[in-house]
């Protein structure tokens, strides 16, 4: 039996198992399964690697996509780029980082935006935001960075920055939210985002799936704004995963 599975924490809600576990059966392939390893802390990933000596392929979730990094013998060289990984190969033993959120992301934005580039505010700096703002500089969108805490060296801003100075949105009229706000069972929260300074211009990309449309988009969509959420991102990066690992 080839295994596969995903490492994270929590892991209440993984798109990944089921979106696999679905995949094979609707393929008829027979010899495989996806398996979820909630660790508490990434210190227990080699545990969960030589209790599972069939693991082949491996997903990173939140909060490992850095922290996985010193455990991996190499890295693709456009997520050594990104600094974040979300997929790993187990070859004999040999542990390889990719980042498919950046495939995954990237070809969902393009069919998202169509011929236009409008300048990009990214919500949140962690882990999650490492492939958007690589498929951002690689697309030559300009953008910038909104944190909870302002930082000089980096460029970033803070929600406060944006509801006092409205024209970052009268300027930026793409915004991606790369933050887990909204996400199930918290619902009814979302990234502070003046609502009353959006428009028919503005684009607006959730990484969250679930629920479907989050408070976010729903509170943006009112104003006019076109939304979208990260589903179909996790689909085409979840393809490219199996892509690596066959």
């Amino acid at each position: 039996m080839r295994k596969f599975g995903l490492i994270g924490y929590p892991l209440t809600h993984s798109f990944s198992k089921k979106y696999f576990t679905s995949k094979f059966a609707r393929e008829g392939i027979v010899d495989c399964q996806y398996d979820l390893y909630e660790i508490p802390d990434i210190s227990l990933f080699p545990k969960i690697l030589s209790e599972n000596p069939e693991l082949e392929g491996i997903n990173v979730t939140i909060p490992y996509k850095e922290k996985v990094i010193p455990f991996l013998d190499e890295m693709d060289p456009a997520c050594q780029k990104i600094g974040a990984v979300n997929c790993i190969q187990n070859k004999e033993g040999k542990l390889k980082g990719y980042n498919t959120d950046y495939l995954g992301f990237r070809q969902s934005l393009e069919s998202f935006l169509g011929n236009t580039r409008p300048k990009a505010l990214v919500l949140g700096t962690g882990g999650a935001s490492k492939a958007v703002v690589q498929a951002l500089a690689d697309m030559e969108i300009p953008f910038q960075m909104v944190s909870r805490t302002r930082s000089e060296k980096h460029g970033w801003i803070t929600y406060q920055d944006l509801e006092q100075n409205p024209e970052f949105l009268e300027t930026h009229h793409l915004i991606i939210n790369t933050t887990p706000v909204g996400t199930y069972p918290k619902t009814e929260e979302m990234p502070q985002i003046n609502p009353n300074y959006i428009t028919g211009m503005h684009k607006v990309y959730d990484l969250v799936y679930n629920p479907e449309k989050t408070f976010l988009m729903r509170s943006l969509e009112a104003r006019g704004a076109l939304v979208k959420n990260g589903l179909e991102m996790l689909q085409l990066q979840a393809e490219a995963a199996w892509r690596i690992w066959n």
